[in-house]
């Protein structure tokens, strides 16, 4: 991973090239509907950047805190809820992907938050098993995808 830096996404441009990556993954290559990629989560998020040295984002992923987080984890204020981690096709495997995920258990540390909630599509489920997220209730589709509910305590 080296040549690439991991950053809270702070300008209109970080923010521009977060949503540019979630298009190429979700819109074009998962063909998630563009009207279900974007929210109205999307203004109040967190959102992390992955650029490589020359400016060229390689990935993404968002921070929900408080009641946007709640209402995706089951009502619980204290839990933020990770999402919409994207990297694309070229950087895969690089390991922009993990520290993606620990950038944003950093920023919700930083938020005194004491758990991370996401909804893992299922083949990714060993990627977040490895990070330390475990698995909890039923399967479910989002986006036509199957999803399920994973969650690691913060220490």
């Amino acid at each position: 991973m080296s040549g690439t830096a991991v950053r809270v996404a702070e300008s209109p441009e970080d923010l521009e090239s977060c949503f540019a990556v979630r298009k190429e993954v979700f819109v074009a290559e998962q063909q998630v509907p563009e009207d279900l990629e974007y929210d109205e989560y999307d203004a109040t998020a967190v959102h992390v950047l992955a650029v490589r040295d020359d400016g060229l984002p390689l990935g993404t992923g968002r921070l929900l805190t408080g009641a946007a987080a709640a209402a995706k984890n089951g009502g619980d204020t204290g839990v933020g809820a990770l999402g919409r981690l994207a990297v694309t096709r070229a950087a895969r495997g690089l390991g922009i992907g993990a520290a993606l995920v620990r950038a944003i258990e950093d920023a919700a540390r930083a938020r005194g938050l004491t758990a991370v909630d996401l909804h893992a599509q299922t083949h990714a489920l060993g990627f977040y098993e490895r990070l330390g997220y475990e698995v909890y209730g039923p399967e479910f589709p989002d986006a036509g995808i199957p999803h399920r509910a994973m969650r690691k305590p913060l220490v």
